[in-house]
């Protein structure tokens, strides 16, 4: 067992470090707010938007703007040209290695803005290095069936000049005049989220390559209008799509490469990029991921967020609730987005996460365990009373609200058991279907939220069983929802009972859809996250670690697929020095994969998930020293590019190691003291 005061030391020293990143300033509620990674491929689309503006005839001042495009369009080539690879080509940020979709963007914005022969070297290395991993079709095979990506990239050089447009693939825009119920029915080509692309592009390639189809011209042509009043429409106020550089851009270059500069989406889309640039000349990937950061850490902290911040961090996270169907995705009331900013879109990672951290909140003292496995006794726990009902207190303040995010949840619910990111149905991309990490994380939040209702742990067995008892009807109801999306409601049921119930059928489809999608070696593979090392760019340490959260928040900690996956878990730690090729220093830590160098982001995850075994307790404190040796060094908040974002792009943020730290330390912290050595 490690030292004590040596973890109490390392915990408190990262505590204070994430709770210094607290935004507390006067007259503004508290909250974190974190920093995304700057991007190459961001501000390759940023420069593109602004000289197809420019090449429009427009100035800055055309749009009551303060900026100079000349100068924003220099200052992201400089940046460009400094950030360049050794191979030649550019990663999505300054950690990433060189892809062909960013190499292929940044390069033909020197040819689209004429400087070229200007940074010829760099345009030289950059051409090889596109010709080396096979050009155009190297970019439509990365992507495959999804066109979210593949086609925007091809628009971009396209508009350079570099690409024919015969090579672009036509988006079917006239699609997006029909009404929002009906876009899962007819499988778009882009992903749900990408409904700006989709218009925008789409047009643009129709007026430099119409269908050779008369009729699907005509269609196309009285389309044009409708479509562009329906992009009008779901522009956030900001001009911002999704608060992304890269979908803003895409919207931008591609209405002014069609001689539509002066509409009114481009205007606010080109305020929102030149509010967004940073000062030393390039883009961020988003804008900020402040909801998701703030939840993160009162997720991580728990009991040790200070008192004075919980009143003022609650109201925040309840005043990012939406109140009203989105525009973007026609999401119903209840969830929470990533972000506090106008271009946010309710989705179902942010939204447990939030439900999690007001559950914190509001109870400093009696917050429901999540520690869940043998420690928390949530399997030999008393079971709550057959018929529980809310509790008093602050947390009554919250049952509207958090009813609110629990219905959210189950109305997204795919049939496959799993919960996608945004759209319920959409099912054929991969960034629209059920996913592990979404799947686990919902699945958390339900079974917090009933152990709030009950005042007690949550005890899976005893759950299923009260549901089986008294709520036959409700459930087969609650599969006919799932089936056809309706909704139903029992005569005579009380309605807060009916919700439990179908909380407790969504947690036991959740738990098939994990068990099905677990790999045989026992791991989960998750959506949002990656490790660029590792085969196909995934990142199963990350996906088991917050799968086997789920179980440890569920108390099923001794369920196969869960000792299956812990024993995985522990077998990809780097434990023998100079076996596996990497240096002692790597000892004790996890990568995204067997044989990764370990990150702090990682090896936290797995730490803080590992520690409820007895069987791996050894294997966790071995995590927390390499973690402590990272907190004593200073390099504990030096972050990793292991999120995705978008179709794949990478970013980092760099609170995640300092949470992620805080989280696993503290969970040490709690298990040193009830098993000292």
């Amino acid at each position: 067992m490690i030292d004590h005061e040596q973890l109490t030391s390392a915990f408190d020293t990262a505590k204070d470090l994430l709770l210094a990143e607290c935004r507390n300033e006067p007259g503004e509620l508290p909250h974190w707010e974190g920093e995304l990674s700057t991007s190459a491929l961001s501000t390759a689309t940023a420069v593109m938007a602004l000289q197809q503006v420019c090449n429009a005839g427009r100035t800055a001042a055309d749009y009551s703007l303060e900026s100079d495009f000349a100068v924003l369009i220099r200052g992201g080539l400089d940046w460009l040209a400094e950030h360049q690879n050794d191979d030649g080509g550019w990663g999505d940020t300054v950690k990433s290695l060189s892809n062909i979709s960013t190499t292929m963007l940044t390069h033909a914005v020197f040819h689209a803005t004429g400087t070229s022969d200007e940074f010829s070297n760099h345009v030289e290395k950059a051409k090889q290095y596109i010709d080396e991993k096979g050009g155009v079709p190297a970019v439509v095979a990365r992507y495959g069936k999804d066109k979210t990506f593949s086609v925007p990239i091809l628009t971009h050089c396209a508009l350079a000049g570099l690409v024919d447009w015969k090579e672009v693939t036509s988006l079917p825009f006239e699609l997006a005049c029909l009404p929002a119920k009906f876009y899962s029915t007819i499988r778009l080509p882009v992903v749900s989220y990408a409904l700006p692309a989709l218009i925008a592009i789409g047009q643009v390639k129709h007026h430099h390559r119409p269908s050779w189809n008369p009729i699907v011209r005509f269609i196309r042509n009285r389309a044009i209008k409708s479509s562009l009043r329906v992009l009008d429409r779901i522009q956030p106020p900001n001009g911002g799509f999704l608060e992304a550089a890269p979908l803003t851009s895409f919207v931008t270059m591609s209405l002014a490469g069609k001689g539509l500069a002066d509409h009114v989406v481009v205007k606010r889309a080109v305020g929102f990029l030149c509010e967004s640039v940073r000062p030393d000349g390039s883009w961020p990937i988003d804008t900020n991921l402040a909801t998701w950061t703030t939840t993160l850490s009162i997720n991580a902290l728990q009991e040790h967020v200070p008192d004075d911040l919980r009143p003022g961090l609650s109201k925040w996270l309840l005043d990012q609730q939406y109140k009203e169907v989105h525009p973007f995705t026609n999401a119903a009331p209840g969830g929470w987005a990533w972000t506090d900013l106008p271009g946010g879109v309710p989705d179902a990672d942010d939204t447990p996460g939030a439900m999690l951290a007001l559950q914190t909140l509001s109870r400093p003292d009696q917050a429901p365990r999540r520690s869940g496995g043998h420690d928390a006794g949530a399997l030999n726990a008393e079971p709550p009373h057959p018929n529980p009902l809310p509790q008093g207190g602050e947390g009554t303040l919250l049952a509207v609200p958090l009813g609110n995010g629990v219905e959210w949840l189950l109305n997204l619910q795919n049939r496959d058991g799993g919960f996608p990111t945004f759209c319920r149905g959409w099912g054929t991309l991969p960034f629209d279907r059920s996913s592990a990490d979404i799947t686990a994380h919902c699945l958390r939040s339900l079974a917090v939220w009933l152990a709030g209702e009950s005042g007690q742990p949550f005890n899976y067995d005893f759950w299923t069983s009260w549901a089986r008892s008294s709520g036959t009807a409700e459930m087969a109801a609650f599969h006919a929802e799932l089936d056809h999306g309706d909704t139903v409601q029992s005569e005579g049921s009380n309605l807060q009972e009916q919700q439990m119930r179908k909380v407790v059928n969504s947690i036991q489809l959740g738990l098939t859809f994990l068990r099905y999608v677990q790999r045989p070696n026992g791991s989960w593979v998750p959506l949002w996250f990656g490790n660029q090392f590792a085969e196909n760019d995934e990142n199963p340490v990350y996906g088991t670690s917050r799968v086997l959260m789920a179980y440890r928040d569920l108390g099923m900690l001794d369920a196969p697929e869960a000792q299956k996956a812990a024993a995985w878990l522990a077998s990809v730690q780097h434990t023998a020095p100079g076996s596996d090729s990497l240096p002692l220093s790597h000892c004790g830590g996890w990568g995204g994969d067997a044989g990764i160098e370990p990150s702090v982001e990682e090896t936290a995850l797995a730490v803080e998930v590992l520690l409820e075994f007895d069987s791996y307790r050894k294997n966790a404190f071995d995590g927390i020293s390499w973690l402590i040796d990272k907190v004593v060094d200073g390099s504990v908040s030096v972050p990793t590019p292991i999120g995705f974002y978008f179709a794949r792009l990478w970013y980092f943020e760099r609170l995640y190691p300092l949470i992620f730290a805080v989280s696993a330390l503290r969970r040490a912290v709690e298990v040193s003291e009830s098993s000292p050595a």
